[in-house]
């Protein structure tokens, strides 16, 4: 069983080396490669990625257009591994983290994609953008996907699964209008293509987002209510997921705050207005290594 790790990464060259020196040090299946994706960096990232090169484990990859989600189908796509293993390029993967991760596909053919523990790096930032869960989950066919089941900086699929559902939807996660959710939304299509899907603890990476201050934690919030909004209209449109997406939507909106409510609201009628032709969303200036 050949297993891909892929990290995307756009314009953080420094916080890149960091990333990369650790994941050298992993232990690693025999068979095991390294894939790291320039996600248009115009800073020394491609520089940086060429020292580690000279490994063979390592191999340099290019999207130039910033998508978060177009990176990793760029990745993943270029893997050759039967198993494909996400992280970003600033988090911090445990030493067994790959071994884990084969031996959790290994245990359960009938899983499409896991996710893992995703623990606070540096005590001095917020306590966002974290997984602590101990205890494993399970995720059927049927199951409603909630937002935070798994995070895109530590979640894994095998790559059948990924090949069923097309890969990641490049209209969400960071670098779109829609920038988040990326993550979260492609496990709602793995499970709805009839896969299963678990959460993993013994799968660990540590994150170092950076975020302390009130407006910084502020905006990545807002950022996850618009995506969470346009998930569930794109779940709403499916007719396999509409049933018990608008039924959790439904009783979300009685008990959230109002504001996050029609943060959701206002990017779902943005999404359907795209998917009717109606709004073109612009790309941002965004891209691989967001925890979108």
């Amino acid at each position: 069983m050949l297993v891909s790790l892929v990290v995307c990464t756009r314009n953080r060259s420094a916080q890149l080396a960091q990333c990369l020196d650790h994941i050298l040090t992993l232990d690693r299946p025999d068979s095991s490669e390294l894939i790291v994706v320039d996600n248009g960096s115009v800073d020394a990232t491609q520089d940086i990625i060429r020292r580690y090169e000279s490994s063979a484990w390592t191999r340099l990859v290019t999207e130039p257009k910033p998508s978060l989600s177009r990176a990793r189908n760029r990745g993943w796509r270029a893997a050759h591994g039967d198993i494909v293993v996400f992280t970003d390029d600033d988090c911090y993967p445990r030493a067994d983290f790959l071994n884990a991760a084969v031996r959790s596909f290994s245990e359960n053919t009938s899983l499409g994609f896991i996710g893992g523990r995703v623990l606070l790096h540096d005590p001095k930032d917020a306590r966002v953008t974290i997984k602590e869960n101990e205890s494993p989950e399970e995720f059927s066919p049927s199951d409603f996907m909630y937002a935070g089941a798994v995070h895109g900086a530590n979640f894994a699929f095998r790559r059948a699964a990924l090949e069923s559902v097309g890969g990641f939807d490049e209209r969400f996660g960071a670098g779109t209008r829609f920038s988040s959710a990326e993550d979260i939304e492609i496990t709602a299509r793995v499970l709805a293509a009839g896969w299963y899907g678990a959460y993993d603890p013994r799968v660990v990476v540590s994150h170092a987002h950076g975020r302390r201050s009130r407006d910084a934690i502020n905006a990545l919030q807002r950022q996850y209510d618009r995506g969470r909004g346009a998930y569930y209209a794109k779940c709403i449109l499916n007719p396999k997921l509409r049933d018990v997406y608008s039924r959790h939507w439904y009783w979300a909106m009685r008990s959230q705050p109002l504001g996050r409510s029609a943060r959701e609201a206002i990017a779902a009628i943005r999404f359907l207005m795209h998917v009717s032709g109606r709004l073109s969303p612009p790309h941002r200036d965004g891209g691989g290594g967001s925890d979108a």
